[in-house]
Formats: C-alpha cells, structure tokens, sequence
C-alpha cells in the first residue's frame, strides 16, 4: 500500500490507463472470486464501469484491488483500506496517502508485535502443559502397572 493506484498501473506493465479488464480477468490474476470483486465494489472501494450487465474494470480498479488484497494480507480492515485509498491526490503526487499509510502501517506492526508476544506465551503455556501431562501419564501408568502386578 505504500504505491499508489497509479504507480501500481505503471509498474504492472499496464501503461494504457484505458484499458479495461473483465471479472473474469481480474478474479483469474488475482485468484478472488467475481463475489469478491462486487462485494468491494458494493463497500465502494473499486468502481468498475457498466455497459448493461457487464462490468467493466478500469487499470485504476486493478491497482486498487492490488492494494485492496495487500492491505487484507496486512491485516488492515477494509474500512482503514478504504481510508487509504481515498487519500490518493495527484495534486500532491500520493504524499498524503503515504503519510497516513507510513502511519498505519507502524501501528499495524506494534500490533503484530504484541500478537506475536501473546501466541509465543501461549505457546510456552502448551509445551509446559504438555510436559506436565506427560509426567502425569508416567505416574498413572506406573501406579497402574504395580496395581496389576499385586
């Protein structure tokens, strides 16, 4: 997310900006569903164009989906990819959005952290769990042996 909509496009190789891509195409490069693709475009992250039935996606949309799925792998909620998103001015060449991206993404990693801390506890939990029960198991399988031998 730290690219904007419009490098994405560039860097992709897919320079004409009028391009157009199916739902088909975008669901088979990106491997989403086309319940995926209407279901950002419902929440208004992506725009695709109509012509009857057919949608139609702009190269915008498919750097927006790019950032779209980044963000989720992330761990950004759409609402804080939609912010993002939004923030993209030409005017100021995508300073803004990369300001509050620079942001979120030093929050998301403190958060990532403190997760990482809780499950390498619980983790440690478990091991000294396990060492326990199995101790546990020795006594009883040994109380049970003598009991059957007396």
């Amino acid at each position: 997310m730290e690219l904007s909509s419009k490098d994405i496009a560039h860097k992709d190789g897919h320079k004409d900006s009028h391009r157009t891509f199916s739902i088909r195409q975008l669901s088979k490069e990106f491997d989403v569903t086309a319940r995926a693709l209407r279901f950002y475009e419902d929440k208004g992250l992506i725009s695709p164009e109509r012509k009857g039935q057919t949608r139609l996606y702009s190269a915008r949309d498919r750097a927006r989906l790019q950032l779209i799925l980044r963000g989720k792998r992330l761990g950004f909620s759409l609402i804080e990819i939609h912010e993002i998103l939004d923030l993209y001015t030409p005017k100021d060449h995508g300073a803004s959005q990369m300001k509050a991206t620079l942001v979120k993404y030093r929050k998301q990693i403190d958060t990532l952290r403190r997760q990482r801390e809780d499950i390498d506890a619980a983790i440690q939990d478990m091991v000294d769990g396990c060492s326990w029960l199995e101790g546990q198991i020795d006594t009883v399988e040994a109380q049970n042996t003598n009991e059957n031998k007396a």
